[in-house]
């Protein structure tokens, strides 16, 4: 039976979202300066009913209707967070005002879009996805190695020949291009080959990941590091995330990935800071650098939220527009109370997400014009 969530009359009677695990008592959560953002300010009177599908985020959802219910008091809320599936179905559908995502949309929902109507959905940006905090969601990726590596960071391009392969083409902004295809040449297979000398000339890269397949993560490596490509080495040793590894050890994916790198020094692999922190994992985080002439960006809560570190996922919110048209009062109101200041407080004191800063809110308002 379908689910059902009304948000009415600032009532926020949901339950509070559970964590992934308990966080250390040591653990402090970041704080973000926001006064930067522009504050809420009603550009004009709204009324009504707010259709919101998508992932399940029905406390961040309840707090940021509630605080614009103070402003708009006509406005009635009616949100069906089931999964996040449900954000485009909506959308598509014509039953929801909203699509609600805790990472951006693939490209196989972008389509179902433009084959019902025509054109692109807007895509609205609302939040960066976690760094280490361990009630976190959506986080970005870190690339870890051997402490013994001296390897001082990666670029995109070097994430590509690692863990990448040759290709006649990518997907980039929904579009098939032969601009992203690249060959053999720019495989990265020995240690060598990233400038390493001595010992780890010719030494193989012994490479682990998760979720290849399709994936928040994937996905964002793809589209970042790939260029739109979606081929990957084969020697990638992969498994789902979900898999608990061999009942034996009893150990999740993640911690698999952790121990690989931990004992072999020409190991690399891709996981998340807060799996790190969590146990104590002895390994060694690589800064990345969008390009080889730019600097390299050590992940932090502080690089997360400024947009400088390159492997950030994000959360998003859908709408649909007509070209030439105007985006309906309701949706617009809604989106721009998101991305103020008191937005983005919700935002940040949730502590799901990142909140955004001053500039990327810039951007994402503009969208809205």
């Amino acid at each position: 039976m379908r689910r059902f969530l009304s948000i009415l009359a600032g009532l926020l009677v949901v339950p509070a979202q559970a964590a992934e695990s308990p966080a250390p008592a040591a653990y402090q959560p970041a704080r973000y300066d926001l006064s930067a953002l522009p504050p809420y300010v009603k550009s004009q009177r709204v009324t009504g009913i707010l259709r919101i599908y998508g992932t399940p985020l029905e406390e961040l959802v309840g707090k940021l209707a509630g605080a614009f219910r103070a402003q708009h008091g006509q406005v009635r809320l009616h949100a069906y967070l089931i999964n996040t599936s449900q954000a485009f179905a909506g959308l598509v559908t014509g039953e929801a005002d909203i699509g609600l995502m805790g990472h951006r949309q693939w490209r196989n929902g972008f389509q179902a879009f433009e084959r019902q109507f025509g054109y692109a959905p807007l895509e609205i940006k609302i939040a960066t996805g976690s760094y280490d905090d361990p009630i976190g969601t959506t986080p970005g990726l870190m690339f870890i190695v051997n402490q013994r590596n001296p390897l001082a960071g990666l670029t995109l391009a070097q994430i590509d020949g690692i863990y990448g392969a040759q290709r006649t083409g990518g997907w980039v902004n929904r579009q098939w291009t032969a601009a992203a295809a690249r060959g053999p040449e720019s495989n990265l297979r020995t240690w060598g080959q990233l400038g390493l000398t001595g010992e780890w000339t010719d030494r193989p890269i012994r490479l682990y990941g998760s979720d290849v397949t399709l994936s928040n993560w994937a996905d964002l490596i793809e589209r970042e590091a790939f260029q739109g490509g979606t081929k990957w080495n084969p020697a990638l040793n992969e498994a789902p995330r979900a898999d608990i590894g061999t009942k034996a050890k009893g150990k999740t994916r993640d911690q698999l990935i952790l121990e690989a790198v931990e004992n072999d020094p020409y190991a690399i692999g891709f996981i998340f800071q807060r799996v790190i922190n969590a146990n104590r994992g002895y390994v060694r985080v690589l800064p990345l650098a969008r390009t080889a002439d730019q600097p390299f960006v050590t992940p932090s809560a502080q690089s997360f939220l400024d947009g400088s570190y390159p492997l950030r996922n994000a959360a998003y919110v859908y709408l649909n527009r007509r070209p030439g048209q105007p985006l309906g009062a309701r949706e617009r109101e809604f989106v721009r109370f998101i991305l103020s200041r008191e937005g983005q407080q919700i935002i940040a004191d949730n502590r799901l997400f990142i909140p955004l800063d001053a500039a990327q809110v810039q951007a994402e308002l503009a969208k809205l014009e």
